[in-house]
């Protein structure tokens, strides 16, 4: 996964309601920082920015895969939209250019 990008597009993982999505989502970077096969970026945008801000259940394992050197990309333009620029807390917020560049340098890009 060392040349792989993560897009997290929803508020959570799959189209289930939102309890199982965050608990599938949670359990997938557990099991991504515990087995170490982490991305070079996780990307996120539309509802998926609500993940890397205040009250979301996965803010710890984010926040353990970017100590560890993965880069967390939260998109601006999706943050105002749902008026969270202020409430992020994990990695970094950039533009649509910054998910396009990480996206195009990547051998692999898997949507979640």
């Amino acid at each position: 996964m060392k040349n792989t990008i993560l897009l997290l597009t929803g508020n959570g993982m799959g189209n289930a309601d939102e309890k199982l999505r965050h608990l599938l989502l949670g359990k997938y970077l557990d099991l991504m920082i515990q087995n170490n096969n982490l991305p070079a970026a996780i990307c996120f945008y539309t509802e998926g920015v609500k993940l890397v801000c205040e009250g979301s259940p996965v803010t710890e394992q984010l926040h353990t895969l970017e100590t560890k050197g993965v880069r967390l990309i939260a998109c601006s333009t999706c943050l105002t939209y749902f008026e969270l620029t202020n409430k992020v807390r994990v990695g970094i917020v950039g533009g649509m250019g910054d998910i396009l560049e990480a996206q195009t340098k990547a051998e692999k890009v898997i949507t979640l």
